[in-house]
C-alpha cells in the first residue's frame, strides 16, 4: 500500500493544545498520524428559556473572543522570540500561517460499519462543505467519500484548532464518539496532505492499484464544487493538479492494466470462489445498474461470461447497457421480482444506493440450495456502501458474502508488479506536487505586495497633504495640483517598481521563488508590515463574527 497515512510517523502533537507554530510544507518528518488525544464534542441542549439562551450566547461569545485573544497572544509571544533570536529562521520565520490538511479514514484504517456512518451521498457534498467552512478555524473545505473511503479535505488556519473542529464535525454526523473516531482517523498536513490527494487520483491508495474509478470520483468532487461554488482557491487547485497526476500516471505507466477497478476486482473474487471448471457457467446476478453495475457487466464479459440477469428500478437504464454491450445476454427483471431472481442465482453482485439492506438473513433461509457443481454456495458479493447485505447473512449454512473490505484477496496476486508501478507513479506524482507546492508559495508575495503599497500610498497622501497645507490652496489651480498630485504619485511607482519586482514570482523556478520569499521576508521586516499574522486574525475575527450574528 503506497498511502502516504503508512508513510507518515510522527503524531500530530498536542492535539488537544493550543496551536503551535506551523512547520514549512516539505518537511522532511510527516506531520501526520492518527489522531490520538483529547477534542471535545459540542453539547445539543435544546434552550427553552429566554434568560439561558442569552447567557449561553454571551458565554460562546465570550470563548469565541478568548480564542481570538489567545492566538494573538501566542503569536504575538513568538514574534518577540524571533526578534530577540541572533539566527532567525531565514525563510519560514512568521507566525502560525495556514495550512492544508486531510482528516479521514479509508479501507486502510477503518472498517466497513464505521465508513458507512460517516459516508456523505453525492447531493449532500455542497451541504457538507458549507457547514465545514462555517467552522471558526477552517477556510475551505472539500468531501471525498466513496465506498472505500471519507476525506475531508481543509484549509486550516490553525492547525489544532481546525483540526479539533472537524474531528467533532465528523463525530456530530456520524454519531460516533471522537475517542472512538480517533482509534481509525489519519491526519496528513500540507505537502502530506497534498501527496496523498495525488496518490488517490492515481489509484496508488485502492485496494485495486491503478483503479480509474477514483479518478473520476476525484473529478467530480472539483465539478460539484464548480456548481455550488464551494470550492476555495487553494483546494481547487489541488485538486485539479491531483487529476493531471492521475492522467499521467495511467497514461505513462502500466498501472492500469489488470484489475483496475473495484467491479473488476469483484468479478475476480467471485470467480475465484466457484469451482474452475463451472465459473463461466454459473448463473449470474446484477442487483443495480448503475456506475459500478454497469462495470461489473463489463467485467464479466471480459471474463466470459455469456448471461447474466440484471435486477433495477427501471427498464431504460438496463436498455442503454444492452446497447452498449452486445457480447452477453442481459435479461432485466424489476426489482419487485428481486428475491425470485435471487433463488435462480448462483451469485449474486449488490451495487444500489439503498440506505437499508437488501438481503436480512430471513429473506436468505428462503432462498433453494446451490448444486454441488457450483460448490453448494450461494455467493454474495456486495460492493455497496452502505451494505446492500446484511452480515447476519454469513451466518446461513448455504451463502458466502463478501464486501468490499474483501477484494483485498484479488489484490495480494501481483504485489511485486504493483510495487515496480507504484516506484514508476511516484516519480511522476513528486514533479507534480513540486509544481502545485510552489504555485501555494508563490501567492504568499500577494498580501506584502498590497500591504507594501497600502503603506506607502499613506506616506504619500499624507506628505502631499502637508505640502499642499504649506503651498496654500489659493496659489493653486487644478492644473498645478493635478501635476503635484502625480508628481508625488509617480516617485512613489518608480521608488515600488524595484521591490515589487522582486516579489513577483510564477513559481516555475525553485531558485527565484527561495529569492522571492527571502525578499519579503525582509521586505515584511524593514517595514513592520506583518502580513500573514494580519490575515490569519482578520479571517478568524471574520468568522467569530459571522458565527456570533
Amino acid at each position: 500500500m503506497m498511502a502516504s497515512t503508512t508513510s507518515a510517523t510522527a503524531a500530530a502533537a498536542a492535539f488537544g493544545a493550543t496551536a503551535t507554530t506551523a512547520k514549512p510544507r516539505g518537511s522532511s518528518s510527516a506531520l501526520c498520524s492518527r489522531v490520538t488525544a483529547g477534542g471535545r464534542r459540542r453539547s445539543g441542549v435544546v434552550r427553552c428559556d429566554a434568560g439561558v439562551e442569552a447567557q449561553a450566547q454571551a458565554v460562546a461569545k465570550a470563548a469565541s473572543i478568548a480564542a481570538l485573544e489567545q492566538f494573538k497572544i501566542s503569536a504575538d509571544r513568538e514574534s518577540l522570540t524571533l526578534r530577540l533570536s541572533s539566527n532567525p529562521p531565514p525563510r519560514w520565520y512568521m507566525k502560525e500561517r495556514s495550512s492544508i490538511a486531510v482528516i479521514g479514514l479509508s479501507v486502510h484504517t477503518a472498517p466497513v460499519e464505521m465508513r458507512e456512518k460517516l459516508a456523505v451521498a453525492e447531493e449532500l457534498w455542497p451541504r457538507a462543505i458549507q457547514e465545514l467552512t462555517g467552522l471558526n478555524h477552517i477556510e475551505e473545505a472539500a468531501v471525498l467519500s466513496t465506498c472505500n473511503r471519507m476525506e475531508i479535505y481543509v484549509v486550516a488556519l490553525s492547525w489544532n484548532r481546525g483540526i479539533r473542529e472537524v474531528v467533532d464535525w465528523m463525530s456530530k454526523k456520524s454519531g460516533i464518539p471522537a475517542s472512538e473516531l480517533r482509534e481509525h482517523l489519519f491526519m496528513l498536513r500540507d505537502s502530506d496532505a497534498t501527496r496523498h490527494l495525488f496518490e488517490v487520483s492515481a489509484g496508488l491508495d485502492s485496494l485495486v492499484l491503478g483503479e480509474g474509478q477514483i479518478l473520476a470520483q476525484v473529478k467530480q468532487v472539483v465539478r460539484s464544487g464548480q456548481n455550488s461554488g464551494g470550492l476555495g482557491k487553494n483546494i481547487d487547485r489541488m485538486f485539479k493538479d491531483a487529476i493531471t497526476a492521475g492522467k499521467r500516471v495511467r497514461c505513462e505507466t502500466n498501472i492500469s492494466s489488470g484489475a483496475v477497478s473495484v467491479s473488476s476486482a469483484a468479478v475476480e473474487l467471485a470467480l475465484m470462489k466457484l469451482p474452475k471448471t463451472e465459473a463461466l457457467s454459473a448463473r449470474m446476478l446484477l442487483i443495480g445498474a448503475g456506475k459500478m453495475g454497469k462495470l461489473v457487466i463489463k467485467h464479466l464479459i471480459a471474463k466470459g461470461c455469456k448471461k447474466v440477469v440484471v435486477v433495477n428500478r427501471s427498464v431504460e437504464r438496463v436498455d442503454a447497457i444492452r446497447e452498449e454491450m452486445k457480447d452477453i445476454e442481459i435479461v432485466y427483471r424489476p426489482l419487485s421480482d428481486m428475491y425470485e431472481a435471487a433463488a435462480e442465482a448462483d451469485v449474486v453482485f449488490t451495487s444500489t444506493a439503498s440506505e437499508t439492506p437488501l438481503f436480512t438473513k430471513e429473506h436468505t433461509e428462503t432462498l433453494p440450495p446451490i448444486s454441488d457443481t457450483m460448490g453448494g454456495f450461494r455467493l454474495f458479493v456486495d460492493i455497496s456502501v452502505p451494505r446492500n447485505v446484511s452480515a447476519c447473512v454469513s451466518e446461513v449454512g448455504s451463502a458466502r458474502v463478501y464486501n468490499v473490505d474483501d477484494l483485498k484477496e484479488v489484490v495480494e496476486a501481483n504485489k511485486e508488479d504493483r510495487l515496480r508501478k507504484a516506484m514508476e507513479a511516484q516519480t511522476i506524482i513528486t514533479q507534480e506536487l513540486k509544481r502545485f507546492e510552489a504555485w501555494r508559495d508563490s501567492l504568499e508575495t500577494v498580501p506584502t505586495i498590497k500591504k507594501l503599497r497600502s503603506y506607502a500610498d499613506r506616506i504619500r497622501a499624507s506628505e502631499l497633504e502637508k505640502c499642499l497645507q504649506k503651498i496654500g490652496e489659493d496659489n493653486l489651480n487644478k492644473k498645478m495640483r493635478r501635476a503635484i498630485e502625480e508628481l508625488s504619485t509617480g516617485i512613489v511607482n518608480k521608488l515600488l517598481h524595484g521591490p515589487l519586482q522582486h516579489l513577483r514570482c510564477d513559481g516555475s523556478d525553485s531558485r527565484t521563488l527561495d529569492e522571492t520569499l527571502e525578499n519579503m521576508h525582509a521586505l515584511n521586516r524593514m517595514f513592520s508590515l506583518d502580513t500573514e499574522k494580519a490575515i490569519i486574525e482578520q479571517k478568524i475575527k471574520a468568522k467569530v463574527e459571522k458565527t456570533q450574528n
